[in-house]
Parts: C-alpha cells; structure tokens; sequence
C-alpha cells in the first residue's frame, strides 16, 4: 500500500495555424516552411521497405472496425468489471490485473511505441479514440470551437487528470479507475458527437485528448511519418472539411503529431495522398524549424515533467510528510479544524477498509506539492532554455530570440519522455530486481541526456552554429536534461 496516495501526469499548448512553422502567442505566425524546397530528400513513396509496411496496413485495414469494437469491449469490462462483480477472488484479480495492464504495460510501452510507430495505438487501439469517431458519424457534427482548438486545452487536461488521479488513489482502487478513466471516455463521447464536421472526425484526440499531446510531441522522435506525395508549399495548416479524421489539411502535412496512423490517406497506387516514410530516429526534432514548431509543446515538456515529478516525489521525500505535518498544526493553531476532516470520496481518497482516508490537508498539500515542483522545474528549464537562445544570438544564430527560444526548447524532449515513463510506468520496473530496475533506470536518463545533447547540437547546427560556438551554446541545454535527470534521483535510489 502506498505511503498517502498515487500518480499520474499533465500538459499546455495552442492551435496550429494556416501557413505557420511556429506559433507564437495569439497564433501569430513566426515561421514559414515550403516543403518543397525543406525536403527535398522526402521520395513521392518511400523506400522498399516502407511500400511493404504500406501493403501490410492496406491488408489488414477492412479488420480495424473490429479491434476497435474489442478494445472498447475489453476496456469497458477492465473499468467497470471489478466494481459489479460481487467480492470475490475473480474481482479483485481483476483489478489487479487491470491496474498491471494500466501502469505497467499500457503507459510505458505506448510511450515507447510512438518511437517506432508514432500515434499508432491512437488511430488503431484507442478505445476512446474509436468510441469518439463512431459517436461522431451521428453526431450534431459542429464546428470544433476556439475554445477546444486552444493547444493550452490539452495541457489542462493532462493536468487536471494528473493530479486527480493523485488524490484520488487512481492506482490502487476500482472507483478511482472508473472515475478518471470512464469520465475521460464520456468526455472523448461528449466532443465525438458535438464538434468535428464531416465523417467520424476526432475532435478529442487532437484537441483534448489528456495523453493525445504528450503522444504527439514524443511520435516527434519517431522513425515514421506520412508525408504528401505532392506537397503544397506554405506550412502546416487545418482543414475540418478533408479526410483526415484529426483535421489534418493534408497537402501541407509538415509534422507528425497530429497524425493518428489511421493510414486513411495512404493509398499505394494513387499518385496523390500521403505515404509512409521512414526517418531516423529524433530527425524531426533535429530539424524542428522546418516542422512546425509550436510554443505549447515546449511549455508542455516542462510541465508535465514537472507534474510527473512532483506526483512521485510527494511519495517519496520525507520533506513532504514534514511539511504536511507543519502546515497542519499551523492551520489547528488557527482554529481550522475543517482541514482534519475528510472530503467527498470523488475529489479523495476515503477508504477506511484499507486504512487510507484523506483529510482537505492531504488534498491541498498534494495538489500544492505537484504544482510548486512543476513551476519550480519549468522556472528553472526555461531559464536554461533563455540563456541558451540568448548566448546563441549574441554567436550570431539566425532568427529573433523568442523564436530561438521555441525552437531549442525541443532538446530536452528525450529527458522528458524517459521521466513521463519513470513516473507513469512505474510498474513496469517491478518486474525486475531493485538492483536490475535502478540500472534500467539510470541508463535510460542517461541515453535521453545523449539524445538531448545530440538533437541541441543538430538544432543548433540549423541555425548557423558551428564549431566551438555551438559547443558553448549547447552547455546550458545539457544541463537541463541533466538537471530533469538528476531531480528522478529518487526513483533510482529507492530502486
């Protein structure tokens, strides 16, 4: 059982505009990519090997309908199941199978999934993603919102779904995984039938999804993409009206967050939509000025790394307890004895059975320790990340310093995703030795700090660094990754 309660994570960010590469604040474009004259190098259908992956997703595309009414049936059953079962042994190894498929295979092997397939288990696997798709087919049908296409919109939810699952205990009981869960599947449903014109459109996996942000940047990193066939110049731009179920205005298709890999677009023999390319790895973040960088995603790095952090460490630093135990006797003094009594079970976690009962104490204290390492962290990151793009302007880099600033924000992308796994898939680490899981874990921050360090000097080899310059440039950089490695010292130490 937990030492108080459990974890999970957030984000920011704001919609993508017409003919933009980086959107700066109010959407207004700072950067203008034409992608036919940035990639050169993009073949009209790909390699031998990406045509045969093609020829596979083609074969196997008149099946999807059914694997994505068996994940819904399957999810359905894995929330809802342990809760109508009677007391049992079948219930609760169902629960506890589910809270192991969850944290210990879903989360970390789907971020990791987005290096080798991008948002595949978005366009394919997502039961909330189909669900909202079909429901859109007989939906109202509305235009998506300004509000909802605000890119801050699914940082919030990241946020908000976070930190609920924190002080409810999403980890460890079957009403905390429905409430957080099955809320954010009624929620994928709601959006699914009001907003997103034309034929089973996903307004809530590119626009409010709490996950769908964070897949999107990481598939960023990965090694395949759809590209046109026949590029139109101008930059990335939004298109309710085409085939594309997440608004995706095709022709301009510059990056690959956005992309669920539903592989609608891709038709082999047609000379026009899109085909399936295969890249190196992180050669997207490497070249991010020409892809669209965006403002919300950088900011969303460092708050969800942020967040992440301070769900575990509540958890694992005797400063917390310390504090709590501090601030509450300063609040009896006063006469607040309110802050000792237990709130409604959907805001916190309140079961005597298992000995776990929060008070309001608990509830602000973890909310307000999430929330001050967050800032705290993205203080300090952005920090870096300005002294980085100002030591590169007085070096003579290219582009105005708020642009720098987006642009070399992206390095520590590497860091950030390894940590989002240390904290939301730490379950996974279970299934080896504590000694076997701390190697696992210093490792992988290591090889996300050498990946940092890696795309920061490409980044800045793009605009017009070179030689000893880059190299002083990119110090400051690294030691943001480093610093995001060395705040999960604790998940190590402790194994």
């Amino acid at each position: 059982m937990r030492p108080m309660t459990a974890s999970i994570s957030v984000a920011v960010a704001t919609e993508t505009r017409p003919h933009c590469n980086v959107a700066g604040p109010r959407g207004k474009s700072v950067m203008t990519a034409d992608r036919t004259r940035d990639f050169p190098d993009v073949p009209p259908r790909g390699g031998t090997v990406a045509r045969r992956i093609e020829a596979v997703v083609i074969g196997i595309r008149p099946f999807l309908p059914y694997v994505h009414a068996g994940m819904v049936a399957f999810f359905v059953v894995l929330i809802v199941g342990p809760l109508i079962l009677p007391p049992s042994p079948l219930a609760q190894n169902l629960a506890h199978a589910g809270n192991w498929l969850i944290w210990g295979l879903w989360f970390p092997l789907v971020f990791l999934s987005v290096v080798v397939a991008g948002r595949t288990w978005c366009g394919v696997f997502c039961p909330m993603g189909a669900a909202s798709a079909w429901v859109n087919r007989i939906g109202l049908q509305r235009p998506v919102p300004g509000w909802l296409r605000w890119e801050g919109a699914p940082i919030v939810s990241f946020l908000v779904i976070t930190i609920l699952g924190q002080t409810v205990g999403v980890r460890e009981y079957p009403g905390a995984v429905l409430e957080v869960f099955g809320g954010t599947f009624v929620a994928a449903l709601i959006i699914g039938f009001l907003y997103g014109r034309g034929r089973e459109k996903r307004a809530w996996c590119r626009h409010a999804c709490p996950i769908g942000l964070l897949l999107g940047v990481f598939s960023r990193l990965g090694i395949v993409d759809l590209v046109p066939k026949r590029p139109v110049a101008g930059g990335d731009a939004y298109s309710e009206r085409g085939l594309c179920p997440t608004m995706i205005d095709l022709k301009r298709k510059t990056e690959s967050r956005h992309c669920v890999m539903c592989m609608h677009c891709v038709q082999p023999q047609s000379a026009g939509g899109l085909g399936l390319r295969l890249r190196a790895p992180g050669a997207e973040v490497a070249n991010i000025a020409h892809h669209h960088p965006v403002a919300s995603e950088v900011w969303f790095l460092y708050l969800a790394t942020g967040v992440s952090l301070g769900g575990f460490l509540w958890l694992a630093l005797p400063q917390y307890q310390w504090l709590r135990q501090t601030l509450g006797a300063w609040a009896i003094d006063r006469g607040w004895t309110w802050i000792g009594t237990s709130g409604p079970a959907w805001l916190m976690a309140v079961h005597p059975e298992a000995r776990e009962v929060f008070v309001w104490l608990d509830f602000f204290m973890i909310i307000g320790w999430m929330v001050g390492v967050m800032l705290a962290l993205t203080a300090a990151l952005l920090a870096l990340n300005a002294l980085t793009s100002w030591i590169a302007g007085r070096f003579g880099a290219t582009g105005r310093f708020q642009d720098r600033l987006v642009i070399i924000g992206y390095q520590v992308a590497p860091a950030a995703m390894v940590s989002l796994l240390l904290g939301l898939g730490v379950e996974l680490f279970t299934l080896f030795p504590p000694g076997t899981a701390s190697v696992l874990k210093l490792a992988s921050l290591a090889f996300a700090v050498g990946w940092g360090a890696w795309l920061g000097w490409r980044i800045l080899g793009s605009l017009r660094l070179d030689g000893l310059r880059r190299a002083i440039v990119l110090l400051p950089g690294l030691v943001a990754s480093l610093l995001i490695a060395a705040a999960w010292w604790p998940a190590i130490a402790g194994g």
